[in-house]
């Protein structure tokens, strides 16, 4: 049987060398993602007493156990590198007969993963051995009262509570399964992209809505951002190159699909008369703001480890809809609205990578090697100010559209201010524009009244560009009205 052996960090009292040895067996036997633990580390989280048998269960969403396998001859190195921390920890021999000594058992909360790991990688266990990181859900121990009124005291001082973020090693290792464009990938993108060109030719919110739950697009986005700040290029192309391929399969597929739907069904069809493709063919600035969020909350949900799936569904109302909408211009051969939702697509994908670079370096994340932090700096700088001024041009057309927008809005209400002074038999006032790339312009107005004497089209038309400036044509429709 191999050699057990418990260390405890200097300000922890010694426990009877039964509770030393129950411990240390415990620890050696948790392998699997979900543990129970018999130690008295300190913990953040809620505290639970069994009344019967006086046992206090410390449990959290923020728990690791970290496995090291020692490496020949640095063992001693661990011990000084562990206790000078203060970091409790077991260690047992190893009897494999590999070229690894010990196995050492550090339980600790999230928080505190990175600067342990930092502290085995000063010795080379990095290097020459292995550093396993796994879940934790309980910590089951008797002495923890006494261990939680220790430090009462740091807690009472600290007003506000720290942030939890994963290790810098497991984000790197989220963002890189993340960043893969496997089969499953493509295939539900492409399923999605259907989806969302479905839902736009059926003028239905609820289908485009169902399209983003489905689309994996926060996964490679994240991963850039990922790569960027801690350095890693690898890891930052395969984010870039995933997302260029998700978008390519996305507006090739809803393309094909929409071509087929106008072959056999709508040959002739207004997009631009749909509600739900019109908003993405001339997309105002709130689009910004709404690429900005999702790639803030992306990143916070990647960072803390949270489940990314409903945050990947805000990303993919950003980039899905737009790239169906780009894929039914191209099927329709209509160059205002393929443009248009381009232009969009491209404003929130690099909005997106804008904001969670950003948020992903004020959570503080840095390089492994401290020589190459100034290098990720530099890098991060760089890439920032090539994707804002990217975005600063892009957004150019949105602003333009916005302030064509108001500029309409504006119109049709002075519009609808002539009518009823000129008439007090108004039923409607209805308004069609001509679209072009950037802008929607005013082309015709028609006025529906009752009764008689409706008002002459040329006085309304000459009235309208007198007040507004813009010359349009101008309709009077009168209509009967039957009262039984």
């Amino acid at each position: 049987m191999s050699e057990v052996r418990h260390y405890c960090s200097k300000n922890v009292p010694k426990r009877p060398r039964r509770e030393q040895r129950r411990a240390s067996q415990a620890m050696g036997l948790t392998q699997t993602p979900t543990s129970v633990l018999v130690s008295a580390p300190k913990w953040r989280g809620s505290v639970r007493t069994t009344p019967t048998d006086g046992v206090v269960t410390r449990q959290s969403s923020a728990m690791r156990l970290i496995q090291a396998l020692i490496p020949e001859g640095k063992r001693r190195l661990v011990i000084e590198h562990l206790e000078d921390a203060a970091i409790d920890y077991a260690m047992t021999s190893e009897t494999s007969r590999s070229e690894y000594s010990d196995i050492a058992y550090i339980p600790t909360d999230v928080d505190s993963v990175e600067e342990i790991l930092d502290e085995l990688r000063d010795v080379g266990v990095e290097r020459d051995g292995y550093m396993i990181v796994s879940d934790v859900e309980t910590i089951v121990s008797d002495r923890f009262e006494q261990q939680q009124a220790n430090n009462a005291g740091d807690e009472e001082t600290n007003s506000v509570a720290e942030d939890e973020r994963i290790s810098r090693e497991e984000l790197q290792t989220k963002a890189r399964n993340l960043s893969r464009s496997t089969a499953n990938y493509i295939a539900l993108t492409l399923i999605s992209a259907i989806v969302a060109t479905a839902g736009l030719l059926q003028d239905s919110a609820a289908v485009v809505v169902g399209s983003m739950v489905i689309a994996p697009l926060i996964g490679p986005a994240m991963a850039s951002c990922v790569g960027t700040v801690v350095s890693d290029d690898a890891l930052f192309w395969e984010g870039m190159r995933s997302q260029a391929i998700g978008l390519a399969v996305a507006i090739v597929s809803a393309t094909l699909f929409a071509a087929g739907y106008r072959a056999i069904l709508a040959p002739e069809l207004e997009l631009l008369l749909i509600q739900q493709v019109a908003e993405r063919a001339h997309p105002g600035l709130l689009s910004l703001a709404i690429a900005l969020g999702a790639g803030i909350a992306g990143a916070l949900s990647l960072t803390s480890g949270a489940d990314e799936a409903l945050v990947g569904v805000m990303i993919a109302v950003a980039l899905m809809p737009p790239a169906a909408a780009v894929g039914l211009g191209i099927a329709y051969v209509d160059p205002t609205l393929a443009v248009g939702a381009g232009v969009l697509v491209a404003v929130n994908l690099l909005s997106i990578n804008v904001a969670g670079v950003a948020t992903v370096w004020v959570r503080r994340y840095k390089p492994t090697h401290w020589y190459d932090a100034k290098e990720a700096r530099r890098l991060t700088g760089r890439r920032l100010l090539i994707f804002g001024v990217s975005i600063l041009i892009l957004t150019s057309f949105l602003a333009t559209s916005s302030l064509a927008a108001r500029e309409n809005a504006q119109f049709e209400t002075e519009v609808e201010t002539i009518a009823d002074d000129a008439t007090e038999n108004l039923l409607a006032v209805e308004f069609s524009y001509k679209a072009n790339l950037l802008t929607q312009q005013p082309e015709t107005v028609t006025v529906r009244v009752y009764g008689e004497n409706p008002p002459a089209a040329a006085t309304l038309r000459e009235r309208i560009r007198d007040t507004t400036g813009v010359d349009v044509g101008v309709r009077v429709v009168t209509e009967q009205i039957s009262r039984a």
